[in-house]
């Protein structure tokens, strides 16, 4: 544990300094470099150190050659601790009366680290946190003989850096820029408002994934700082793997364009309203829009009932419907096989595998019929390919409950309802939760008898409703050979999948209409 106290008013912390050896599986106690004792780089402890045989490791100064001649370079600045912390930074060791010398010196060389706090050591030195990249052995030399002469100048590493007040002040977008700025100007690339602009401002996060959009990190110079400016972003944010993503794969499957850029999986754990999800980001969908939707089927009555999920995914619906709302039994349908993997993963770890069924392949080809008492169809934006199988699936003597997801495109001017967002695909807004209740029946003619919809339903979203039911009347009839009888029950708003369009979800009861004589 690290203690921090102030030090005669000024901002300084007491830590711990360590370097990391070669053949050590931890981290081992403080070992110094003097590089500007002539020690040839060898640890300044003794000519033998014990932790690293005197030789610079991994984690130390080691030497390479350049025009400019000999220099040293640390090698680890960016090493992310263990259990995804702030990393261990760099910092140059001085006796406390030459502390502000050497950081007057720091500050005007461009080498401070403003976003840790000074150390306090254990011996009653003063560790200034530095750029470790942009430290170069003449800087060295210059503090100890011309900027406080005959001052100790040893160049240590902080294991447990103690953030600055100005960091934890910061937002994380700040603290993103700020970091990946002054590594940037570290590696001599000059730092421009082209890049910051193409800095992310939003993300997702799983667990210690960090999920990047496709419009950030586009700029052409980015791709010279790679793979190290995976580390300096997982760093500054405090995660360990890094993603991004890019527009969903219109191959039927909704395969996700997600490349990992930082890490050696994609797999993650996402917890909503008390059930596990675990999926691969780079191989399955989630989107976070849909917790509402996700809520309100978790409260639907479905005790005693079998449950058809056309497009189940990973377990998006399959799970609520099972694991808040009772539901007897559901057959889950998906194509993706990576979906399917995480599907049974889900279906075990939260206790309802022996409950559902999986249904491998293409929906279209399902042999199951007269089985459900209610079918979810949730896919957009349009899931009209399964509505033939939703039909086959209800039970022919009594019916039951379509849940249909669609994305409605609604026109300026006209919307009685405001947008959750205006951008597409910016977390895909939800909107609040509310249910859109209309009483209405339509028989196999089509035939029409509606109240009038509550001021803030858009009448889009009426007009694709009616078309839907109607739709559906018809291909019940040709299914089971016989008339139904449809009712809107309601239209459900999940989020604004895009300017202008939004994402519904029809409640469909349909009943089949008794035998006259």
């Amino acid at each position: 544990m690290v203690n921090h106290n102030k030090d005669g008013g000024s901002n300084v912390s007491t830590a711990t300094a360590t370097h990391l050896s070669a053949s050590a599986p931890t981290f081992v106690p403080a070992c110094h470099f003097d590089v500007t004792s002539g020690s040839g780089g060898r640890c300044a402890r003794s000519s033998y150190c014990c932790c690293c045989g005197g030789d610079p490791g991994p984690g130390e100064w080691s030497l390479s050659e350049s025009r400019g001649g000999t220099r040293r370079e640390w090698g680890t600045s960016s090493m992310e601790r263990e259990g995804g912390k702030n990393a261990a930074v760099v910092a140059v060791v001085t006796e406390p009366r030459f502390t502000q010398r050497y950081r007057e010196y720091l500050e005007k060389q461009k080498l401070l680290d403003r976003q840790h706090r000074v150390a306090k050591m254990p011996d009653g030195t003063v560790a200034l946190p530095v750029l470790g990249e942009a430290l170069r052995e003449q800087h060295l030399r210059e503090l100890r003989n011309c900027v406080a002469p005959g001052s100790t100048c040893i160049v240590t590493q902080l294991l447990h850096p103690v953030p600055s007040k100005k960091a934890q002040s910061c937002s994380p977008a700040q603290r993103l820029c700020l970091e990946v700025s002054r590594w940037v100007e570290g590696r001599g690339v000059t730092w421009s408002a082209e890049l910051e602009a193409d800095l992310p401002r939003s993300w997702q996060r799983h667990g210690n994934l960090l999920l990047l959009s496709e419009d950030c990190f586009q700029a052409k110079q980015w791709k010279n700082l790679e793979p190290e400016l995976w580390e300096t972003v997982a760093s500054a944010l405090g995660v360990r793997r890094v993603a991004k993503r890019g527009r969903v794969s219109p191959d039927g499957t909704r395969t996700p364009a997600v490349t990992l850029l930082l890490g050696d999986h994609g797999w993650v754990e996402h917890v909503d309203n008390g059930i596990r999800y675990k999926f691969d980001v780079t191989q399955c969908m989630f989107s976070f829009g849909n917790i509402t939707e996700k809520l309100r089927v978790a409260s639907l009555p479905c005790a005693r009932e079998v449950l058809v999920d056309l497009y189940a995914g990973i377990g998006y619906f399959t799970l609520p419907f099972l694991v808040h709302a009772g539901a007897a039994f559901v057959h889950a349908c998906e194509w993706n096989p990576h979906a399917v993997v995480a599907l049974r993963t889900n279906l075990e770890i939260n206790g309802v595998a022996d409950r559902c069924q999986i249904h491998f392949g293409d929906n279209r080809k399902l042999k199951l019929s007269n089985i459900a008492d209610r079918v979810n169809l949730g896919l957009i934006p349009s899931s009209e390919e399964g509505w033939p199988i939703a039909c086959q699936v209800l039970k022919q003597d009594a019916g039951g409950i379509l849940h249909i997801h669609q994305n409605v495109e609604s026109f300026p001017g006209k919307n009685l309802q405001p947008l959750g967002s205006s951008e597409m695909e910016k977390e895909h807004r939800p909107y609040p939760q509310q249910i859109i209740t209309n009483q209405g029946t339509n028989g196999a003619t089509g035939d029409s008898r509606r109240k009038t919809l509550p001021a803030a339903t858009k009448p889009e979203w009426q007009r694709w409703a009616e078309s839907a039911e109607t739709r559906i009347a018809t291909l019940l009839r040709q299914v089971h050979g016989k008339p139904w009888k449809t009712q809107i029950l309601h239209i459900q708003p999940v989020k604004s999948y895009a300017p202008h369009v939004d994402h519904i979800v029809l409640d469909l009861e349909c009943r089949p209409c008794p035998l006259v004589g």
